[in-house]
C-alpha cells in the first residue's frame, strides 16, 4: 500500500475527511473543517464553523438548532439543489410544484401549500428566509432554487431568527455561503457527470472553478461556471378532453334531459340532473404529448474579487447570475383529462408548460476594524425574473369554468336566453414576474474574548414585486370587428378582450389576448428600517453566559395595480372597451407596521465538551393586502361577508432547550433539542368556489402550538468508518377556533359566526374555514429521520469509499385540517383540497476512488426507485402528485489543482 505522501493527499486532510466528512451527515452539525475550527486528531470528528449569529464560531457553541453542511460534504453527497438538501434535512418540508416553484417550511410551521399561479400578487410572504451570502432571496410561493456550485457551506437555522435576520426568518433561515477568493495561489477544480434516470432521460453536468491571485496578498479573483441538465421522467400521454354531464358548471347553463331522460349528448344526466350541451367541441393534446417532458437546466456564473485594502480592511465584490429553465410539469395525475386511469409518471396536459426563472445579484461586503471593534458593511441588489405558463384545462370542469366558454342557456352573464353554445375547453395561465430586492446592513461587534460582548447593527431594505397574471380560459369568441358586428346583428355572443384599468399603475399595459378571462397586473412591496442588537455577558467566565437581544423594525407596505375580469361589461363591446377593471391605486393600499421582537439565551458549559442552553426567540413576517373587497357567502339573497382588504403580521414565539456534547474523546457527537412554539393569528389563505369563495384571499386565522424534539449524532466507530444520523419528532396542533364573522350590516346575522349559506337555490351548513381545536396542520409529519454510513480505506495508491444513506419522511397533509378533503374527489371544486401524503423511505449509495488530484464516483440516488408523492394538491383542478425523482445512476469524474 502506498503511503499518503505518495498519493498527494496530506495525512491530516485525509484523516479529517474520513472522520468528519464520512457522511455529510444529514441533519448533522458536523462536517469538514472550513478553515477556522481548531485542529483535531485523526481519530476525532472535526467541527464546522458557522456564522449563524453573525460572527464566526464553532457550531457546538451556538445555542440553537443548526443543520450545517460543508462544501466538501455537499460535493461528496451530490447535493446541488434545494430538493437535494431537503431530502437529507429532517424537520424541513417543501410544497413541491417543481424546481423553484414551492415554499419551504421548517418544524411544521405551514398554513398549507398551493400552486404558483399569481403567488406574486396574492401569496403571503414565506416564513423561512433564503439567503445567498448576505442577500435575502425570499419570494411568495417561489423558492429561489440556487444551484450549489463552489459552496463553502449551507446552514439551516431552525426556529425564529427575527433578531439578526428579520421578518422573513420567522420559522428559520437557509443560508447558502459561497467560497471566497483566496490569496494562497492559483487553484481550481473541474467536475463532470453523466446520469441515467430509470424510465427517463439522461442527465449531464459540468462545472469549473478557478481561483487566481492577481496581486500577491492584495487582490484575488474567483470564478465558477456551471451547466447542469436533468432529463425529464414524466410522460404527457395522448388524451382527449370531452365535456361531461358531471362537470360542475352545468347548473349554470340549465340544460336538462329531454322527455326520453337523456341529455343533448345522448347520455344520462350527471350531477344534480343537469347536462352539457350536445355536440360540444372535443380537444386533444397531440401537439404537446411527449415522453420525458419535464427536463430542467441550471446555468450560471459567479465572479468575485477580494481586495485587501490594508492590514485591517478588505472589500469583496460578487456578481452572480443564474438561469433555470424548467420545461413541462413535474406532477403525475392518477386519472387523465377524460377520467381514464393513468400509470405512474404520466399526466395529460393540453398547453405548453414552462417555468423560466432568472436572477442576478450584485453584492459588496467591506470588513474592517476600528480600534478593537469589528465593522462589517454588506449591501446587495438582486433582480429576479420569472416567466411561467401552465395548463389549466381542467378548470373547464370546475364550478365557474363554463362562464367563459359557453353562452346562452340560463347563463346570467353571457347571452342568457339564447340557445346554449359551448366552445373549446382549452385553458392555461401565464405569470410574468419581476422582483427587485435592495438591502444594506451595517454591523459592529466587539472582540470575542471580552466578558461583555455585543453585536449591533442597522438594516435598510427595499423589496418590490411586479406581477402580470393572465388566466387564459376564455374561448367565447372575442369581439373583433367581424364578431362584434355579427353579435350586434343578433348573431353569436362575443366577449371583449380585457385590459387593466388605465388609471392604475401597470407592469404590462395594453389589451390582453383573445383567451384572457381574468387577470391582474399588481405591484406590491415594502420598505423596511430596522436596528438590532445582541449582548452576551459571562456571569462565570467560560461557564455561564446570558444573552439578550432584539430588533426594532418599521415596515411600510404598499400595493397598486389593477384586477380585471370578463364580467366587467365585456359582452358585445369592442375589444379593450370593457368597463375598466378594479383600480387598486384608488384604494390607497398602504400600511405601516412597527414592532420589537426579542431573543434571550442562558448557556451553561457543563464541561469543555458539553453545553446546556435555553433559548427564547420571537419571529414575525409582514402582513399584506387582498386584491379587492368582494361580497361572499350569500344567505337568502343577502351577502354575509366582505373580504378584508388587509391582513396583519403573524407572530411566532419559541422556547427551546438543548444539549450539545462530544463524548469518548470526540469520537461521538450528540446534540439534543426540545422546543415548544406558539404561532399566533396565522395568515390563512381561503379559496372555495363551492361555498361562494371563488376569489382567493387571506385573513388572520387560528393559532397553532408545535412541540417537538430533535436528535443529531455522529460516531467514529473505527478508523475510516463513520455512522451519522438525525431525527425529528414534531407535534403540530391547532390551539383555538375562530370563526368567520358576518360583517354585512344589512344581513340579519351581522356580528355573529356564519353558519349557513345558499348555493344554487339550496341552503346548506357553512363549515368553519378556520377549523377546530386539535386539528393537524399542514406539512407537519410527526417523524422525519435519516441515517448515513461511510467507510473509507486505501486500495494501493487510491483512497476508496463506500457510503449508504437512508431518509424517512412520515405521513403528512398538504393543507390544514379545516380544508375540504380531496379523498375520492374526481372533479375538484377548489385548488385547495386537503390530501394525505403517505410516509416514504429512500436510500442512496455511492462508491468511488480518489488518486492524487483525481476522483471518480458512481452515485445512485433513490436506490429502490420509490415513487412516493412529495406534494399532492389540486392546484390545476385535478389531483396532482409531485413524485420523487426516479432512481438515477450517476458517473462522476473530477480534478482539482
Amino acid at each position: 500500500m502506498a503511503s499518503p505522501a505518495h498519493t498527494g493527499i496530506r495525512p491530516n486532510v485525509l484523516l479529517a475527511s474520513v472522520s468528519a466528512l464520512a457522511l455529510a451527515i444529514p441533519g448533522s452539525a458536523w462536517a469538514e473543517d472550513v478553515g477556522s475550527a481548531p485542529a483535531a486528531r485523526s481519530d476525532q470528528i472535526e467541527e464546522i464553523v458557522v456564522t449563524a449569529q453573525r460572527r464566526t464560531e464553532s457550531l457546538q457553541k451556538v445555542p440553537m438548532t443548526i443543520q450545517a453542511y460543508s462544501g466538501a460534504a455537499l460535493a461528496k453527497y451530490n447535493i446541488a439543489t434545494f430538493e437535494d438538501v431537503r431530502r437529507i434535512t429532517p424537520n424541513v418540508a417543501f410544497s413541491n410544484n417543481g424546481p423553484g416553484q414551492g415554499e419551504i417550511f421548517i418544524r411544521g410551521l405551514s398554513a398549507g401549500g398551493a400552486g404558483t399561479q399569481g403567488s406574486g400578487s396574492i401569496g403571503t410572504f414565506p416564513n423561512v428566509a433564503v439567503y445567498l451570502d448576505d442577500q435575502s432571496m425570499q419570494f411568495p410561493g417561489r423558492n429561489a432554487d440556487i444551484f450549489m456550485a463552489d459552496m463553502e457551506r449551507v446552514e439551516v437555522l431552525e426556529g425564529p431568527q427575527g433578531t439578526l435576520f428579520g421578518g422573513g426568518a420567522q420559522a428559520g433561515a437557509i443560508r447558502y455561503i459561497t467560497n471566497k477568493p483566496q490569496f494562497g495561489g492559483l487553484s481550481g477544480s473541474i467536475d463532470a457527470s453523466y446520469g441515467l434516470t430509470t424510465g427517463g432521460a439522461p442527465n449531464t453536468s459540468l462545472s469549473a472553478t478557478f481561483n487566481v491571485p492577481i496581486i500577491a496578498d492584495k487582490l484575488a479573483v474567483r470564478a465558477v461556471v456551471y451547466n447542469d441538465r436533468r432529463g425529464g421522467y414524466i410522460d404527457n400521454v395522448y388524451s382527449t378532453f370531452t365535456r361531461s354531464n358531471n362537470d360542475l358548471g352545468n347548473y349554470t347553463l340549465g340544460i336538462r334531459p329531454n322527455n326520453t331522460g337523456l341529455c343533448p349528448n345522448g347520455l344520462a344526466p350527471g350531477r344534480a340532473g343537469y347536462c352539457t350541451v350536445g355536440n360540444a367541441p372535443q380537444i386533444n393534446n397531440s401537439s404537446v404529448a411527449a415522453k420525458d417532458q419535464n427536463p430542467v437546466t441550471y446555468q450560471g456564473v459567479r465572479l468575485s474579487a477580494l481586495y485587501q485594502i490594508d492590514e485591517d480592511w478588505n472589500a469583496l465584490v460578487t456578481q452572480s447570475f443564474q438561469h433555470m429553465d424548467a420545461q413541462g410539469v413535474f406532477f403525475e395525475t392518477p386519472t387523465g383529462a377524460d377520467f381514464q386511469p393513468l400509470q405512474r409518471m404520466q399526466t395529460t396536459t393540453f398547453s405548453p408548460a414552462y417555468n423560466i426563472d432568472k436572477f442576478s445579484n450584485t453584492a459588496l461586503t467591506i470588513n474592517g476594524k476600528i480600534d478593537q471593534l469589528k465593522v462589517v458593511y454588506t449591501g446587495s441588489y438582486m433582480v429576479r425574473n420569472v416567466s411561467q405558463q401552465m395548463d389549466y384545462t381542467n378548470y373547464s370542469r370546475a364550478p365557474y369554468g363554463v362562464y367563459y366558454q359557453c353562452t346562452g342557456g340560463t347563463n346570467y352573464a353571457f347571452g342568457a336566453g339564447k340557445p346554449a353554445t359551448c366552445y373549446a375547453p382549452t385553458a392555461n395561465w401565464q405569470d410574468t414576474v419581476r422582483n427587485t430586492h435592495l438591502t444594506n446592513e451595517l454591523r459592529i461587534s466587539s472582540p470575542s474574548e471580552w466578558r461583555l460582548r455585543f453585536i449591533v447593527g442597522g438594516f435598510v431594505e427595499q423589496f418590490k414585486i411586479y406581477d402580470a397574471m393572465n388566466f387564459n380560459y376564455k374561448t367565447i369568441p372575442s369581439c373583433n370587428p367581424a364578431n362584434l358586428a355579427s353579435a350586434l346583428a343578433g348573431g353569436a355572443t362575443c366577449l371583449a378582450n380585457l385590459r387593466p384599468n388605465p388609471a392604475s399603475t401597470v407592469y404590462f399595459g395594453g389589451v390582453r389576448g383573445d383567451n384572457t378571462a381574468f387577470g391582474q397586473d399588481i405591484q406590491r412591496g415594502y420598505d423596511q428600517l430596522a436596528v438590532f442588537g445582541s449582548f452576551d455577558f459571562d456571569i462565570i467566565p467560560n461557564k455561564l453566559t446570558v444573552t439578550a437581544g432584539g430588533r426594532y423594525f418599521r415596515y411600510t407596505q404598499r400595493q397598486t395595480g389593477s384586477v380585471f375580469s370578463s364580467f366587467d361589461g365585456c359582452v358585445n363591446v369592442a375589444n379593450g372597451n370593457c368597463t375598466p377593471g378594479n383600480n387598486l391605486d384608488a384604494k390607497n393600499l398602504r400600511s405601516v407596521y412597527t414592532g420589537f421582537r426579542g431573543r434571550a439565551n442562558v448557556t451553561y458549559q457543563v464541561t469543555p465538551d458539553t453545553m446546556l442552553y435555553y433559548t427564547f426567540s420571537e419571529g414575525f413576517r409582514p402582513g399584506g393586502f387582498n386584491r379587492s373587497s368582494n361580497q361572499r357567502a350569500r344567505l337568502n339573497g343577502v351577502f354575509q361577508f366582505a373580504t378584508p382588504l388587509t391582513y396583519e403580521p403573524d407572530n411566532l414565539t419559541n422556547h427551546e432547550i438543548g444539549l450539545k456534547t462530544s463524548l469518548f474523546d470526540r469520537k461521538l457527537i450528540l446534540n439534543l433539542t426540545a422546543y415548544y412554539m406558539i404561532w399566533d393569528s396565522v395568515q390563512f389563505g381561503l379559496f372555495n368556489p363551492a361555498v361562494g369563495f371563488n376569489y382567493a384571499f387571506t385573513m388572520n386565522g387560528p393559532s397553532y402550538h408545535n412541540k417537538g424534539i430533535e436528535a443529531q449524532f455522529t460516531a467514529k466507530l473505527a478508523p475510516g468508518l463513520t455512522l451519522s444520523g438525525a431525527g425529528a419528532y414534531n407535534r403540530n396542533r391547532q390551539s383555538n377556533s375562530p370563526c368567520l364573522i358576518n360583517n354585512n350590516p344589512a344581513s340579519p346575522g351581522v356580528g355573529k359566526c356564519i353558519t349557513q349559506f345558499t348555493s344554487q337555490g339550496v341552503t346548506a351548513p357553512f363549515a368553519n374555514p378556520f377549523g377546530q381545536v386539535g386539528g393537524v396542520g399542514a406539512f407537519s409529519p410527526e417523524f422525519q429521520g435519516s441515517l448515513q454510513g461511510r467507510y473509507e480505506w486505501m486500495v494501493g495508491s487510491n483512497l476508496a469509499h463506500i457510503a449508504v444513506g437512508m431518509t424517512h419522511v412520515g405521513k403528512m397533509f398538504n393543507q390544514p385540517s379545516s380544508y375540504t378533503s380531496g379523498a375520492g374527489v374526481l372533479i375538484p371544486t377548489s385548488t385547495l383540497l386537503r390530501y394525505e401524503q403517505p410516509a416514504y423511505t429512500t436510500f442512496d449509495l455511492s462508491v468511488g476512488l480518489t488518486r492524487d488530484n483525481w476522483r471518480a464516483e458512481v452515485f445512485v440516488s433513490n436506490l429502490t426507485n420509490s415513487q412516493a408523492s412529495t406534494f399532492t394538491s389540486a392546484a390545476q383542478y385535478i389531483k396532482m402528485q409531485t413524485p420523487l425523482r426516479p432512481r438515477v445512476i450517476s458517473f462522476k469524474v473530477g480534478t482539482s489543482f
